[in-house]
C-alpha cells in the first residue's frame, strides 16, 4: 500500500513538472479569415461591405489616405518568462476619397523590429541637465518678461482695459 502511495506521488509530480514545461498559447486581436479577406475587391467594396465583411478594423488612419488596419498576434509563453510573438499580422484596407476600396496590402513578422532601450538614460536633444536643475531650473524665469510669458497687468488687453 505505501508503495502505491509513493507512486501515485511521484507520477502526480512528474504529470505537474511536465506541465509546468508547456507553453501557453494566445491569440490577440483580428482573426483572420483568408477567404473573407480574399473576397473583398478592389473598386467593388465600399467601407460599408468591409465592415459587413470584417467587421470593425482595430483601427483607423488618421492622417494621410484614408485606411482601416486589422491586426493579429499570436503569442507563446513559457513558464516564467515574458510572452514572444510567433505570427503577426497587418490587413491594411485602403479607400478612395468616395469610401470605395482602393487596396489591400497586408504585412507580417518581416516588417516588426525589435527595440532594446537603454536602461540607464534616454537620448534626448539639447544639454545635460543634472537633478538639482531639473528641480530648480525654472526659478526666476516663470513671469519674467520673456519671449514666453504671458501679457499682465491692467491696459494691456485688446480694449486697453
Amino acid at each position: 500500500m505505501n508503495r502505491k502511495a509513493i507512486r501515485l506521488a511521484m507520477g502526480t509530480t512528474l504529470v505537474l513538472a511536465a506541465g509546468a514545461c508547456t507553453s501557453i498559447r494566445d491569440h490577440r486581436g483580428f482573426l483572420v479569415d483568408q477567404a473573407l479577406v480574399e473576397s473583398i475587391q478592389p473598386g467593388v467594396d465600399n467601407k460599408a461591405s468591409v465592415q459587413a465583411t470584417l467587421g470593425r478594423p482595430t483601427f483607423a488612419s488618421q492622417f494621410g489616405d484614408p485606411a482601416w488596419y486589422y491586426v493579429s498576434v499570436d503569442t507563446r509563453q513559457f513558464a516564467f518568462k515574458r510572452p514572444q510573438p510567433t505570427n503577426e499580422m497587418v490587413l491594411r484596407v485602403r479607400f478612395d476619397g468616395n469610401g470605395n476600396v482602393a487596396g489591400i496590402d497586408k504585412a507580417g513578422m518581416e516588417k516588426a523590429i525589435a527595440l532594446n532601450p537603454d536602461k540607464a538614460k534616454t537620448p534626448t536633444l539639447g544639454r545635460t541637465r543634472t537633478l538639482l536643475e531639473d528641480l530648480f531650473g525654472n526659478i526666476g524665469v516663470v513671469g519674467t518678461g520673456g519671449a514666453g510669458a504671458q501679457g499682465g497687468g491692467p491696459g494691456s488687453g485688446p480694449n486697453g482695459s
